[in-house]
């Protein structure tokens, strides 16, 4: 099983986390290594390309999953849930809390249905570090991410215990 990253959106549709392990392949070989950006003058101009390219992916994926669950919510009815599809290179699992946070997790196409993979990322990780933390913000406005360090050192060693 190999997951390629990690995404959650508030319910003001802002990406406020995202986190990649490796670059899904373009051609259905196998990913290249993350290897990290040169160092230099042009750095800063690839750490902006990488975090504008982030950030397009984001909005990208949460297009996605909206414009797909309202579709199966008008053909299937209230009912009827949103879990995930696949396509020739990445499968995408969705999961959605009663608060509206969307938890979206990319993989590859053989991966099972990670639904209670993401259900076990929101009760034992996100509302352990994130929503139990007095110190954190209740709301992300602004494009404001979460950080904290034991949310993301913990879903990092759920995730590659997966792997």
């Amino acid at each position: 099983m190999v997951i390629f990253s990690y995404y959650i959106f508030d319910r003001h549709t802002e990406c406020i986390y995202s986190k990649s392990w490796v670059a899904p392949p373009a051609d259905g070989s196998a990913p290249p290594p993350l290897s990290a950006p040169p160092a230099g003058p042009t750095s800063a101009a690839a750490d902006r390309r990488s975090m504008n390219k982030a950030t397009d992916d984001a909005k990208l994926i949460f297009g996605t999953v909206f414009s797909l669950r309202n579709m199966v919510r008008k053909l299937g009815g209230d009912d009827d849930a949103f879990i995930s599809y696949r396509t020739a290179q990445y499968k995408l699992h969705f999961y959605e809390t009663a608060s509206n946070l969307r938890f979206v997790m990319l993989t590859d196409t053989s991966t099972p249905s990670m639904r209670n993979v993401l259900h076990q990322i929101y009760i034992n990780l996100w509302v352990e570090y994130v929503v139990k933390n007095p110190l954190a913000p209740i709301e992300h406005k602004g494009g404001v991410g979460v950080k904290n360090e034991l949310f993301e050192l913990g879903l990092d060693q759920f995730v590659r215990g997966l792997m």
